[in-house]
């Protein structure tokens, strides 16, 4: 075992540099690296189940760090996402391979278990190489990661599926695995909300930073366990984990705890994945194997391209969607054995489509490698233009991201009570338009950490966040709540859930675009109405603490909706009574001034 690391490890050394050297990506490198060491080639290494199944834990763990990234709520704003790219890139990728397989003579049960298994796409490729090429937070990534989520949520159906197809009796049986896989998802749910918080802050209070490791690899791995258990992929257990604990005081330090585990070990599981690969077969047949793997490659491309566009209509987006999702998944390993085993598969159909999403595996970050370097330049409308440099900015007090209309209000008062103040917009038209009236603005990215300290935020007392961008708002702030938290922020929110996002990342200071600007119309209509103004006035105060108690309520709630509505309809009588109570007062003191 010890030969074995010392190869696996001087392999990585070697190859992986070199591939990065050569523009085509730490994974391509890994896999090349497992095909030279593997029993194909070199024969270093030919036990490759003696490594698999440690390197397989390697996707497990990069989901859950995935999951501490993505808040409950984020997650339920991705669910149109999920579902809508999900279905649309999958059912047609699933039927149209099926439909191919039989007019080539493959029979129909053979071809249903393969067009599932080859329209999936492996998550192990395509999040590294989202990335490390910094695209997970864009278009495509965002979309790529829903469609990867719903076919990891397709796992278990699929599974349930090999006994129908096959006749066999213990049908019946998959369908309980449902029952038994939806118990363990609501298990991990609750858990993950109501126990795991406690257990780490035990865990913390004994200050022993190894036991604290320990225990956030116990998470993992009790989840994806309980995961496997139950049938479903043991990297969607890992997930929801990672998703339940991203709320925690404790996620910044799981997370340290866990990526240093989980690069190695998904190294592995690429190395794996290329010495798993029969190159014998691909020798003796090499048409019936490069065929369906270029095949399947475009396939998939096409069908995940007019999904996309379809969608975005956005040219770049799609293409880098498309090319992120053509290759095939490891889940397709598991399912084509399971298949075999249910006798629902030929076995020898089964080798070859196990060939032929391994080199599809190796395929993929090559084409990505090449649109980038070819073709992704030439989709863009105009060259980017590069970000100001802020060397000789001088230090202010306060700055404010984002100069559109609210940030310019806010600019030109602190302007008249001579109060310094630096301005960025990520808009060049806009800053372009802004300096010809001689103000001050950079053109910049707020979100970058290096950015704004060249921008002066180390030594700034406030950092005003007026972006129109939703999300922009909430990675600055989170960004500045990590890196700069004794800077006091004060955001500029559109509605109730960007104040509970903006609250979720350490923000107290807020003010809704449109909340006040309302309760003052309300004022000049109450005016207009000839109601006395100390009785409008009294109105809006008690709504605006009104609503604002209830803001904060429902932040505490969270996304039970049962409780949501209780809330809302308990405050909407609470408010009538208020009201109503406020009249009887201010009624009564009218007729003593009157008497």
């Amino acid at each position: 075992m010890l030969l074995t690391l010392l190869i696996l490890l001087a392999a990585i050394v070697l190859a992986v540099p070199l591939s990065r050297y050569a523009g085509l990506g730490s994974i391509l490198g890994y896999l090349a690296a497992g095909v030279v060491i593997g029993p194909s080639v070199l024969g270093l290494v030919t036990n490759v189940n003696e490594i698999s199944d440690v390197a397989e834990f390697g996707v497990t763990m990069l989901l859950f760090l995935i999951g501490l990234e993505l808040r409950p709520h984020r997650l339920w704003v991705l669910r149109k996402a999920v579902f809508g790219l999900g279905l649309g890139q999958m059912v047609p990728t699933a039927f149209i391979i099926a439909c191919l397989l039989v007019l080539f003579g493959v029979n129909m049960e053979d071809a249903t278990v393969l067009g599932i298994g080859l329209a999936l796409s492996s998550t192990a490729i395509a999040l590294p190489l989202l990335s490390e090429r910094n695209l997970l937070p864009t278009i495509p990534g965002r979309d790529a990661f829903a469609v990867l989520l719903f076919q990891d949520m397709a796992a278990i159906p699929a599974l349930a599926l090999l006994p129908i197809l096959a006749g066999s009796d213990t049908a019946q049986f998959s369908w309980d695995a449902v029952a038994r896989g939806a118990a363990v998802v609501v298990g991990i749910l609750a858990g993950g909300t109501l126990l795991v918080p406690y257990v780490f802050r035990m865990v913390a209070a004994a200050k022993v930073p190894e036991v604290f490791t320990a225990t956030a690899l116990l998470l993992v791995v009790g989840t994806a366990t309980l995961a496997h258990w139950a049938g479903l992929s043991p990297s969607l257990g890992a997930f929801m984990a990672g998703v339940m604990v991203s709320d925690s005081d404790y996620r910044h330090e799981v997370q340290a705890d866990i990526e240093p585990f989980e690069g190695l070990l998904l190294g592995f599981f690429f190395i794996s994945v290329g010495m798993s690969a029969d190159l014998g077969l691909l020798v003796h047949k090499p048409l019936e194997i490069l065929a369906p793997v270029l095949g399947l490659v475009a396939l998939k491309t096409g069908i995940a391209f007019a999904v996309s566009y379809v969608r975005r209509r956005l040219t770049g987006a799609a293409l880098r969607f498309s090319l992120v999702l053509s290759e095939g998944s490891e889940f397709g390993f598991v399912l084509f054995t399971t298949a075999v085993a249910e006798g629902t598969l030929d076995k020898h159909l089964a080798a070859k489509a196990t060939l032929v999403i391994a080199l599809s595996m190796m395929v993929a970050p090559i084409l990505l490698s090449l649109s980038e370097r070819f073709v992704m330049h030439k989709l863009e409308t105009k060259k980017s233009r590069p970000f100001d440099k802020l060397e000789t900015v001088e230090a202010a007090p306060v700055i404010i991201c984002g100069f559109g209309r609210m940030g310019q209000i806010i600019g030109r008062i602190l302007a008249m009570q001579k109060i310094n103040f630096t301005a960025l917009d990520r808009s060049a038209a806009q800053v372009d338009f802004i300096r010809r009236f001689g103000v001050q603005v950079f053109y910049g990215d707020p979100t970058r950490e290096e950015l704004m300290r060249a921008a002066g935020l180390e030594n700034a007392k406030v950092l005003v966040i007026a972006l129109d961008d939703f999300e922009g708002c909430v990675a600055v702030a989170e960004m500045v709540r990590r890196k700069f938290p004794h800077v006091k922020v004060v955001a500029r929110a559109r509605n109730r859930r960007h104040v509970h996002l903006l609250m979720s990342a350490g923000v107290d200071l807020f003010v809704r675009e449109t909340f006040f600007s309302s309760l003052r119309m309300t004022e000049i209509i109450m005016e207009a109405l000839e109601i006395p103004e100390a009785r409008a006035k009294r109105a809006i105060e008690i709504f605006r603490k009104h609503d604002d108690r209830l803001l904060h309520e429902s932040y505490d709630i969270g996304s039970d909706e049962t409780k949501l509505i209780q809330t809302a309809q308990e405050a909407t009588k609470e408010l009538q009574d208020l009201f109503e109570t406020d009249k009887s007062d201010l009624d009564e003191k009218d007729g003593t001034a009157t008497a």
